[in-house]
């Protein structure tokens, strides 16, 4: 089996410094600094198949930046084995970057003040790509991501939302195996998310791209991901399918009432405290909503129906991101 990534007790620890106080301290600084060392990324260990779409995710200071600079040899670890499509990204510097791309949400690789396609045409020359692969690929990424008209505009005239579709194109232009995706769809409008994710899908089925995506935003990860890894404090609490983690995590519902009048959250603790519900107000006046497992569903509506005037009910699935929510609310789990 091809792995593209492969990742074995990597560990990164940073020193962290503090200043003493006083004058005395500051001069006592001079010779000698207080530290302690902070482990961003703790003895962590994974393998990403060829071709697989791999979600990770965690809360910011989780260590997933961390990583991911780890992986595209931007920083170097302190201990433990990476292997990037068959390379140390450290050691072999050259010969990897061709074989990855990589899109930060937050930084470009992008002229500022160029047209995006002389960008375009120094990123060919800078990875050696002919012109025909060059015409044969980027044609189609052109037209995918619609920036065909954006082309002649320098790049600080752009939207961020243009701004970003951009930068994916500049990211494939040598049609790497491996991409690295960073929060590529923060601050961007549902059509434009629409349209990345569709493309990203598309070139994931054509080249068998691998794709590692780190995101707050778990649309993105449940429209791209059947696996996910999850970081907490530097350390890996799931690695698994999307599927079984709500399964395992999201077997709830939410039942939302709308009652005619008043009805105090008392009322339906002492309603409904044989059965296993969690009460929280809705938005709207006169609603509260239940959280129930799916086999106590159909007795705390009977119940609630059989006791109160109700104006309405909703029913809904957990969300991905309620469920994650949850998972780091109450600790450890495994996959």
């Amino acid at each position: 089996m091809t792995y593209a990534i492969e990742v074995e007790k990597l560990r990164k620890e940073f020193k962290s410094y503090s200043s003493r106080s006083g004058l005395i301290g500051a001069f006592r600084d001079l010779f000698t600094r207080n530290y302690k060392i902070i482990r961003a990324v703790d003895d962590i260990s994974f393998k990403v198949k060829q071709g697989e779409m791999v979600g990770y995710i965690g809360e910011n200071g989780a260590g997933k930046s961390t990583t991911i600079k780890m992986l595209t040899g931007i920083l170097t670890p302190t201990s433990g084995k990476v292997i990037v499509n068959g390379m140390n990204p450290h050691k072999e510097r050259e010969k990897f970057v061709q074989t990855i791309g990589v899109v930060f949400g937050q930084r470009s690789q992008l002229w500022w003040d160029i047209a995006v396609q002389e960008s375009f045409r120094l990123l060919k020359k800078v990875y050696r790509v002919s012109d025909r692969d060059y015409k044969e690929h980027m044609e189609h990424v052109i037209e995918t991501l619609d920036i065909g008209p954006l082309l002649d505009k320098p790049v600080r005239k752009l939207s961020l939302g243009q701004r970003m579709r951009c930068e994916l194109a500049a990211a494939l232009i040598h049609n790497p195996p491996l991409l690295f995706l960073d929060e590529p769809t923060i601050g961007l409008d549902v059509l434009v998310k629409l349209k990345i994710r569709q493309f990203l899908k598309e070139i994931n089925e054509k080249y068998n791209t691998t794709i590692l995506l780190t995101t707050h935003d778990m649309s993105d990860i449940e429209a791209l991901c059947e696996r996910v890894i999850m970081l907490d404090e530097g350390k890996i609490i799931y690695d698994g399918s999307l599927q079984k983690l709500k399964q395992n995590w999201g077997e709830g519902k939410q039942i939302q009432f709308q009652f005619r009048h008043e009805v105090t959250k008392e009322q339906l603790i002492s309603l409904t405290n044989d059965l296993n519900v969690k009460w929280e107000a809705g938005e709207q006046s006169h609603s509260w909503i239940a959280h129930v497992r799916a086999q106590d569903m159909a007795e705390v509506i009977g119940k609630v129906v059989a006791a109160y005037e109700i104006k309405d009910i909703n029913i809904r699935e957990t969300s991905t991101e309620e469920i994650i929510r949850n998972i780091y609310e109450e600790g450890i789990v495994h996959g």
